[in-house]
């Protein structure tokens, strides 16, 4: 008598559940999904969030719902979507993903393990301003007075161990500076910190940032991506005075580890016509943002690189998450 291969799995009692994970993965999505936004209702990384949601759902034909998690830098939200483990529940986040495993000793995911890359949603630069009045002119100005007077110069953020926190300790790390680090509850307090005088330079989002360049009550010294910045053409990258300093904020999608390959593939194919021609693409663009959303490969490089540079970078600036 001829057996099958079907027959013979179903005499191991593995073709039920063979067929199931086929079944399931042919299905998707058979039900509504879920982005697990692991911050607080109302913060950036929402808009996108929802604007993908609501565009998303029309094109697979479920409901696509945010759902706010916060709690513990980020690690909460992520936590979920890996205890889930289910391709319905997907994680909408920022870079903060791969810098929380280098502040907390156990965050409850690991970034390689748990979480399949699904794409970049957008990226910005950060900035460092400064008063008009403050002496220093440039970056290359700035590094040689840190160097003259360790730990004299100041800079505000919006808290310990956040990614406005990490630019300026990457900065030091890469430079061979000592900046001193004054971290506030937001972005907002920094700022005003600096306008006080209560520090000499801020490292902020380019969103903040250009809100107060545009009147010209704060001058920008760099902007941290890897080259200039559209929205400020005439400020310097930070990589052409520390070679090879590149860090912006990003947003992206990831699925839990066993998210299959069609279900990925299905989500990028759906998302990536969204990348222009619509209101989301222009606001961003105003602010300094790029909406990106093309598929994985970029995703998976920015961890393989972010991961071990955060590790090293809290290690040797001494960083410890409050």
């Amino acid at each position: 008598m001829h057996i099958t291969r079907r027959h013979a799995l179903a005499g191991l009692g593995l073709a039920p559940l063979c067929l199931a994970t086929a079944q399931a993965q042919a299905a998707w999505p058979n039900r509504p999904v879920r982005f697990i936004v692991p911050f607080a209702a109302g913060g950036p990384v929402e808009v996108p969030a929802r604007f993908i949601a609501e565009s998303l759902g029309g094109r697979i034909g479920q409901p696509v719902l945010v759902e706010t998690r916060p709690g513990a830098g980020g690690s909460l939200g992520v936590q979920a979507v890996v205890q889930a483990n289910d391709p319905h529940t997907l994680l909408f986040t920022t870079s903060s993903v791969a810098i929380v495993p280098a502040l907390m000793a156990n965050p409850g995911y690991d970034p390689f393990r748990d979480l399949v890359p699904i794409t970049m949603v957008s990226e910005a630069p950060m900035v460092i301003l400064a008063r008009p009045e403050n002496p220093i002119r440039d970056l290359a100005d700035l590094i040689a007075r840190a160097k003259a007077a360790p730990g004299a110069i100041t800079y505000g953020t919006s808290g310990v161990g956040s990614t406005t926190h990490l630019g300026g300790a990457l900065l030091g790390v890469r430079a061979g500076i000592d900046l001193l680090h004054v971290p506030y509850r937001g972005a907002g307090q920094a700022v005003t910190a600096l306008y006080a005088g209560d520090t000499d330079l801020l490292v902020t989002g380019t969103i903040e940032a250009l809100t107060h360049l545009r009147d010209r009550r704060l001058k920008a010294i760099a902007v941290t991506s890897a080259e200039r910045a559209s929205s400020l053409p005439d400020v310097p990258a930070i990589s052409e005075a520390v070679p090879g300093y590149a860090m912006t904020i990003w947003y992206a999608m990831f699925g839990p580890r066993n998210t299959p390959q069609d279900v990925v593939d299905r989500l990028v194919r759906e998302v990536a016509p969204m990348a222009r021609g619509n209101l989301l693409a222009t606001r961003m663009e105003e602010s300094g943002a790029t909406l990106l959303l093309d598929g994985p490969a970029r995703l998976a490089e920015r961890l393989r690189v972010e991961v071990p540079q955060w590790r090293e970078v809290v290690a040797r600036a001494g960083i410890q998450a409050g």
